[in-house]
């Protein structure tokens, strides 16, 4: 299926002022467009800054994907899948930040309950696949293909956010009802992440009952605590996977996208885009290639205690607002580097998008080989909206602070904890050398002892002050996903091959657009494969009111429970019938 095309003509690319040739082009490589750019361009002319390839219908199972397309229209099984869906949603697995292990924990055994409501929705699954349980509530389904070729990783999470107590009044529906209103099924999960679970299981059920067998190996791997810290699912899933198949075993990996729903004009562009997004007769599918780094730093301020009848000049409550006002005061620069992913999502926004400002687009163009023009994009760009700040540096914020037991008592130790996203360019040790070097001044200044990550940096006589990894959840950004020809052509094939045969969408034409995430599950799994990819199939209109919150929803206005399943069942036949490794 996967036949290339040697074209004698070779097609070059300036990337950071030096030629990268193009010249293994696939037979569903778009037609070149290699001139300046002056208006956008239609999806079906290619672009030399972000390249797309047609639509991807299996061959070799042509029949087999056109049955089950007729199958996903019907009447019954939108019912099934609206029942699936829902009996998941109504078992309550809410994972929280102070989980303790599995074993020693209650509130985990919701889990057993689900696995119970999974097998019974799904017997077939269960009786023809090999089920895995790691650490207890950890799922992992092996589909054993007939031929060596390196399998593959579907992958989502069992968990949710726990329901505020005081909102439940709030929701239309229990948000653990799983009602279905004719347009909306209701409930904490529809949409991060049992949605894309139940979607999975649906198209494996669907070819298992078909008679299909595949020849590559495909994995379902499902954690179950993405929402805290996924040390105990995905983190021990990725371990057993890693002995199981060695390292570097997989040829591709699918999770979960972002939770933002944004569309992707350039004032309104947010990272994390893992939908598709219509504007005006082009659907931009947006799959995050790459995620941030992740490092709260805490900030704790030691001094001797006393009474506050006869208080020092600074308290320690006192001497962490300062430490808090010059980091706030010094926010890390933004950088838009040709090698990044954000320069790859403004290049095809650049090219595609038909809402996008004629006079940045044309910038967008220069700027790919003029380091003049790269500079005032970038400031065009973080000037346009704050989310560009996000996409482009790493990003702080004080969100914890605590100090002092009563009034009249000096307190003797007060702290912060600053959240950051590590831009995908910058690494932990930069972080913490910046906080390094942003505090040791301010230090010396009020007499502190600085030990910060373990290192003594300064000595001082009046107390002490510790810059410490809260919780020991560092997190470098991730490794960047090739977006060439191979696994990321197969992905955008499978992308537009779903929507196209879907009887409900209108005219419109699909891009596919590298994206940048914030930490999800994935991060375990970097052990196993350089192809990783976070596509969640839906609209940004499918989505009652987002995820993570008060009346979260999936509606079936557009089919998404159906959709989903037919993107997943395009996708499992054409990696199946590829010669990826």
């Amino acid at each position: 299926m996967y036949s290339l095309v040697i074209i004698s003509l070779v097609l070059y690319t300036f990337c950071d002022s030096a030629f990268f040739p193009i010249c293994y082009l696939p037979r569903f490589w778009l037609a070149g467009h290699c001139n300046g750019l002056a208006e956008s361009l239609s999806p079906g002319v290619n672009s030399t800054t972000c390249p797309q390839w047609t639509a991807l219908h299996p061959t070799k199972y042509r029949g087999l994907s056109e049955d089950l397309d007729v199958a996903y229209n019907s009447e019954d099984f939108k019912q099934r899948a609206i029942q699936a869906l829902g009996d998941a949603v109504r078992v309550p697995t809410e994972s929280y930040d102070d989980n303790g292990p599995v074993g020693e924990d209650s509130r985990w055994d919701t889990f057993a309950e689900l696995h119970r409501v999974l097998e019974a929705s799904f017997p077939r699954i269960y009786k023809s696949l090999n089920v895995t349980k790691v650490n207890t509530y950890g799922l992992v389904f092996h589909w054993q293909g007939s031929t060596p070729a390196k399998p593959y990783i579907l992958t989502a999470h069992q968990d949710v956010v726990p329901v505020e107590e005081q909102t439940v009044e709030e929701w239309k529906h229990d948000p653990y009802s799983g009602y279905y209103d004719g347009t909306w099924i209701w409930g904490r999960g529809t949409c991060d992440d049992k949605g894309d679970l139940i979607r999975q299981l649906l198209a494996i059920d669907s070819l298992l009952k078909q008679g299909f067998s595949p020849a590559r190996t495909l994995i379902l791997s499902y954690g179950f605590d993405e929402e805290s810290k996924g040390i105990e699912g995905a983190g021990h899933l990725s371990r057993y996977l890693e002995e199981t198949y060695g390292r570097d075993s997989f040829a591709l990996l699918l999770d979960e996208g972002g939770t933002w729903t944004k569309c992707c004009t350039v004032v309104q562009l947010n990272f994390a885009l893992d939908l598709y997004t219509d504007m005006g007769g082009i659907v931009f599918a947006t799959p995050s290639t790459s995620e941030k780094g992740y490092l709260d730093v805490k900030i704790t301020v030691s001094t001797l205690g006393g009474h506050s009848s006869v208080p020092p000049s600074h308290t320690s409550i006192g001497l962490l607002s300062r430490f808090i006002a010059e980091v706030e005061d010094n926010p890390h620069q933004a950088s838009l580097s040709r090698r990044g992913t954000p320069f790859a999502t403004t290049q095809c926004l650049a090219a595609y998008d038909p809402a996008y400002p004629e006079d940045l687009r044309k910038l967008a163009r220069k700027a790919v080989a003029d380091d003049a023009a790269l500079k005032v994009l970038q400031e065009r760009l973080l000037a346009s909206d704050p989310l560009y700040k996000a996409m482009l540096g790493t990003t702080q914020a004080v969100d914890l602070i605590e100090g002092g037991v009563k009034v009249n008592a000096l307190p003797e130790r007060a702290s912060a904890v600053v959240n950051h996203r590590i831009a995908e360019h910058s690494s932990v040790a930069e972080l913490q050398q910046h906080m390094i070097d942003l505090l040791t001044p301010l230090a010396t200044k009020y007499d502190l002892a600085l030990l910060a990550f373990g290192n003594n940096v300064t000595r001082g006589g009046a107390g002490q002050v510790v810059l410490s990894d809260f919780l020991g959840t560092a997190l470098e950004p991730s490794p960047v996903t090739p977006t060439g020809y191979g696994p990321w052509a197969l992905l955008q094939g499978s992308i537009k091959a779903a929507f196209e045969s879907s009887p409900t969408r209108n005219s419109s034409k699909v891009v596919v657009v590298p994206s940048l995430s914030i930490v999800s599950d994935t991060q375990f799994y970097w052990n196993l494969t350089k192809h990783i990819f976070r596509f969640s199939p839906s609209f940004d209109t499918d989505r009652f009111n987002g995820e993570h919150t008060v009346n979260e929803g999936k509606p079936f206005r557009a089919d998404s429970l159906n959709e989903g399943v037919r993107f997943y069942t395009k996708f499992i036949l054409n990696v199946d019938e590829s010669d990826l490794p």
